[in-house]
């Protein structure tokens, strides 16, 4: 069973704006000046997004103090985004996108994914669905840009693998 899909990502437009729950939009190019991205794009309407939130969350908090910006973007508006995360919208930066016009800009065709951004405005990993092997590939390569400890993929309690979801009709 292999989810790994480096080539379905693109390159996002450095214009892309991505829209916090709380605080100012802001483009790619402004969050990447410093840091590199690593996101989980979900949709609240999508059962498989569901699954995949305890266990992305702990990816995402695992690298919360590397040198790298975590976030969720969520493939709805921020009430959706907040019932579906919990606790975790207000730990991690959270990015509602109820267009799809950011999910679609970087590529992604089925949720839950993984990304990882470069600080140069490249996808340099992604994967759609929950493939654990393939999720720890990117957060082991991930961990070495960082020099920064990888999470333990998969843990007790971790769904079984599955494919993402089509993106919902906008």
């Amino acid at each position: 069973m292999g989810y790994l899909h480096p080539a379905v990502a693109t390159n996002p437009a450095p214009d892309l704006t991505l829209v916090p729950i709380t605080g100012h939009p802001r483009t790619v190019r402004e969050l990447l000046t410093t840091f590199h991205l690593l996101f989980v794009a979900v949709d609240p309407a999508n059962v498989r997004s569901r699954w995949i939130v305890p266990t992305a969350a702990r990816v995402l908090f695992e690298y919360e103090q590397a040198d790298c910006r975590v976030a969720w973007l969520v493939a709805s508006d921020a009430t959706d985004a907040r019932k579906l995360l919990g606790r975790w919208a207000k730990d991690i930066m959270t990015f509602v996108d109820p267009e799809l016009t950011a999910v679609k800009g970087f590529g992604i065709s089925t949720l839950p994914a993984i990304v990882h951004v470069g600080q140069d405005l490249g996808v340099v990993n992604a994967v759609e669905g929950w493939d654990p092997m393939a999720w720890r590939a990117l957060t082991t390569e991930l961990s070495r840009h960082m020099s920064w400890s990888r999470p333990h993929i998969p843990v007790a309690g971790d769904p079984g693998a599955f494919e993402g979801a089509p993106l919902p009709k906008v």
